[in-house]
């Protein structure tokens, strides 16, 4: 048995030895030194448990060795904070998702990182051992990022695997939408090219991401184009993709209006694929606008259903809808007519025509504007008998979804701008985007919070670390876990 002895010396100090007892014998193992004062025995005290808990290998059951009791608080320097306790909430879901046997720890890591403050990966990697206190090599990464890249198809059949059992994902239903990520260059490749930018980065090369997600906005898939693919043009390969990847033999699939044209309808018909898109009323023909005009009532709610070319164009009228609708107008005249009383200052502005070098109010865009005031028009190849009007409004309302998606992912999750200029690193990039979004989007459904919210909590129950100047060691004391963090963690089922 090891224990603490205290023994008087001649000159009247208390000296401080560490003891072995055995057999009745007592061995001398440690000499810890003399105190002259009761302040500088309990120091010696402190130093000779800890001693004794690194000889043996046996923890403190804390009592007078609590390392948040005063003296030992007295005799610490403060060196900073660890946020171990996100790490391990996130850990948790990771291994949820099935992600932990895919990957390397470390890119685990820089997912972890990702959600908790997202910077490039040179600066993540300082800061996984600033906040997690985990030492990794910058070589290391180097070395094992090449091979992430090739479980792109192993971690979304992970997530549309969590999603099925966690969200009763189906195949039945998936929500389609396209972004542009712009990089901080200003030079183009194969895959960075300048395009119509939704950033507003016209001058700077980029790449556009395709996402799907389910009805409730959970990602469970993406693919990546070069910048100046239409976006229009992503749709059938990306789905197609999908289709392929899981074996699907029934979807459908709802997308804004951008994606929709003759050639898409056909190739989504072809392939027996289900659709529910926007329709851009101002490109019809007179004779369906006539139709519309005469068919539909202008009452709230009120809906038609004609067959066109296109599928089933379904148009509801909304009087809220009408008055926006109108303040837009009016708006964009008045802006036509200045530009046409100055010439000089010419801009490509609706409801602008020009001829012979003369300009004038386009009157015919203007009438034909003000027919489809308050109308938004939907198409389907859905039969009213699978889903009636009102359903087909609600499955297309529900794409705002994948818009919140990549709220997340471009402004909490601060995909772009991105700063790697290779295409493996970019790749891998969104890959871990992906992971930390999926991650995200599953504590948002599960706790009612947002990302945020979340975050913020779990950066208060916090480790301080400190430096016992008595022991020269690093002692770790995390705060109290806030009820609205334990609120929280129960609604996502992980320990603490």
């Amino acid at each position: 048995m090891v224990k603490v002895r205290i023994v008087k010396t001649a000159s009247g100090a208390s000296a401080v030895q560490v003891v072995h007892y055995y057999n009745n014998k007592r061995r001398i193992i440690k000499h810890v030194g003399s105190a002259h004062t009761d302040a500088d025995l309990k120091e010696l005290l402190i130093y000779a448990e800890e001693w004794i808990k690194d000889y043996t290998g046996q923890l403190s059951l804390f009592g007078d060795n609590n390392p948040n009791s005063v003296l030992y608080l007295n005799k610490c320097s403060f060196l900073g904070v660890h946020y171990s306790f996100f790490y391990e909430q996130i850990s948790y879901l990771h291994n949820l998702f099935g992600y932990t046997n895919l990957v390397d720890s470390l890119l685990q890591d820089l997912v972890i990182i990702r959600i908790l403050e997202p910077a490039s990966k040179l600066r993540s990697i300082e800061l996984i051992s600033q906040y997690f206190g985990k030492q990794v090599v910058r070589q290391r990464y180097y070395k094992f990022a090449p091979l992430w890249l090739e479980i792109k198809k192993e971690v979304q059949a992970k997530t549309i695997e969590f999603a099925k059992s966690h969200y009763n994902f189906d195949y039945s239903i998936v929500f389609y939408d396209v972004t542009t990520l712009y990089f901080e260059s200003f030079s183009e490749d194969e895959l960075k090219k300048n395009g119509f930018s939704k950033d507003g980065k016209s001058q700077q090369p980029q790449i556009l991401v395709a996402l799907m997600v389910t009805k409730e906005g959970f990602p469970v898939a993406y693919e990546i184009y070069s910048g100046n693919t239409f976006e229009g043009h992503t749709l059938i390969p990306s789905i197609l993709a999908f289709i392929k990847d899981n074996k699907i033999e029934i979807m459908t699939v709802v997308a804004d209006a951008a994606m929709i044209s003759s050639d898409n309808i056909i190739d989504l018909r072809d392939n027996k694929i289900s659709y529910i898109v926007g329709a851009r009323l101002g490109n019809l023909s007179k004779k369906i606008i006539d139709q519309i005009e005469t068919s539909l009532l202008r009452e709230d709610g009120k809906t038609i259903r004609i067959e066109t070319e296109n599928g089933y164009l379904i148009c509801s009228y909304s009087s809220k809808r009408h008055r926006k609708d109108e303040f837009e107008m009016k708006k964009q005249i008045a802006r036509a007519e200045m530009t046409i009383s100055n010439p000089s200052k010419m801009k490509k502005v609706k409801f602008v025509s020009s001829s012979n070098n003369e300009i004038a109010l386009n009157e015919k865009l203007i009438e034909k504007t003000k027919r489809l005031l308050g109308i938004k028009g939907y198409f389907t190849d859905l039969k009213s008998t699978d889903l009636n009007d009102q359903e087909v409004i609600e499955r297309y309302h529900q794409l705002y979804k994948v818009e919140h998606a990549f709220r997340i992912s471009k402004h909490d999750l601060e995909t772009r701008p991105i700063f790697h200029s290779k295409e493996e690193p970019i790749k891998l990039h969104i890959l871990i985007c992906f992971m930390a979004l999926a991650i995200s989007k599953h504590i948002e459904l599960q706790t009612g919070a947002s990302i945020n919210k979340f975050i913020t909590e779990a950066k208060k129950v916090a480790d301080a670390r400190l430096h016992n100047q008595i022991t020269n060691k690093e002692i770790l004391i995390r705060a109290e876990i806030t009820s609205t963090m334990r609120e929280l963690i129960e609604k996502l089922g992980s320990p603490h």
